[in-house]
């Protein structure tokens, strides 16, 4: 089986099993890069390869780029040719970070720094619901019921599918861009000039617009589903009902935030800190 063959096989299981586009693209680049590297049919393949290619591409690299490619890997290799040459190399621990984190007066800063109204639609939406990137570029004018003032994401990352209040204060703009994109025969909520949105065009328009607003941190599309859930738990909203906003399937994804509002609250000098 050749390289294209077997790329064209994982791609047919990962649509089959329902993976998000970002899955499939991450899965089929890692073993793209990897085949490549080898210079081998994919049925030669051995750990050897594997750990050569480890220490000559990854060893570098955070331990989520590990566990990502050694999951490519398996997964395929499982799926297609029904053996996992992974199986003996150890996986790396995955290193806890916290994640960067806009306060909410930043939050201001990015939206008011906008002066096209799509992209500030996009900004707001996105952070007014906690959205990743795929579920905002992939929602459709039909998810959208503005009688009840609600919003279905369907089947997001790991197939959870949620609803969503639509904000009161994007309410109007949203059903004015639905009946636009209706008007236009478009199937999607927002897209560009050739068609449907990337994930790189959006973190274009993140990133420039935080640079606009001066804001120093490293602020990315995912930076604002952080800031999102972090706000509602200082808003003391219950920690179970931000798992559900998120569609996360685990409690533990979610509770990184509370690690969050800690780190925030130890910046808090004491006043007797300002008198001394």
């Amino acid at each position: 089986m050749n390289t294209k063959d077997f790329l064209d096989k994982i791609k047919i299981e990962l649509k089959i099993s329902k993976n998000s586009e970002y899955t499939i693209r991450n899965y089929i680049n890692s073993n793209l890069r990897f085949l490549n590297f080898s210079k081998k049919q994919p049925e030669d393949i051995t750990e050897d390869d594997i750990k050569s290619y480890l220490a000559e591409n990854l060893s570098e690299k955070a331990s989520t780029s590990i566990i990502l490619f050694l999951s490519a890997i398996k997964y395929s290799y499982l799926n297609i040719l029904k053996r996992d040459p992974t199986a003996g190399i150890k996986r790396p621990k995955r290193e806890k970070r916290i994640p960067t984190v806009l306060t909410k007066d930043e939050i201001k800063k990015l939206l008011k720094s906008f002066d096209a109204k799509k992209s500030k639609l996009m900004v707001s939406l996105m952070y007014a619901c906690g959205m990743r990137v795929s579920e905002l570029l992939n929602l459709e004018i039909q998810n959208f019921d503005f009688d009840e003032k609600i919003g279905h994401i369907r089947q997001a990352k790991g197939r959870k599918d949620r609803i969503f209040n639509i904000p009161l204060f994007l309410f109007e703009d949203l059903k004015d861009q639905a009946d636009k994109q209706k008007k236009d025969n478009q199937i999607y909520l927002f897209t560009g000039p050739k068609g449907k949105l990337s994930p790189r065009n959006l973190q274009k328009i993140v990133s420039k617009a935080a640079k606009r607003a001066e804001i120093k941190k490293d602020v990315h599309c995912h930076t604002l589903r952080h800031s999102f859930a972090t706000h509602l738990l200082e808003n003391n909203i219950d920690i179970r009902k931000i798992q559900e906003l998120l569609g996360h399937a685990d409690l533990s994804t979610t509770q990184i935030y509370t690690h969050i509002s800690k780190e925030e609250l130890k910046k808090i000098k004491s006043p007797l800190d300002e008198l001394m």
